[in-house]
């Protein structure tokens, strides 16, 4: 039987989180640099901005660049985001 990978103690990622890291990863997710940052994957805002806020308030995915509305700069991986991934099951 497997532990359950979790991104914060109590907290489980959903196949919507994996799927958002999986595209952070790939380098086709911007986030922009707000207080609260919004993420674009393909130049399209994602549909599960809660998600998205809940993976950069978890540490999994960080942005670059001076902060101020309206700029967007390329989402990464943190170390942990990068751990979470490599122990998560691979995309169906």
């Amino acid at each position: 039987m497997s532990t359950p990978v979790t991104t914060v103690p109590g907290r489980a990622p959903t196949g919507r989180s994996l799927a958002i890291l999986r595209a952070v990863a790939a380098g086709r997710a911007q986030l922009t640099l707000s207080r609260e940052p919004d993420l674009l994957v393909d130049g399209i805002a994602c549909c599960d901005q809660f998600a998205a806020h809940m993976l950069v308030q978890d540490g999994l995915i960080t942005s670059t660049g001076p902060h101020g509305p309206a700029k967007l700069a390329p989402a990464t991986l943190t170390r942990a985001g990068t751990a979470l991934l490599a122990s998560a099951h691979p995309a169906a």
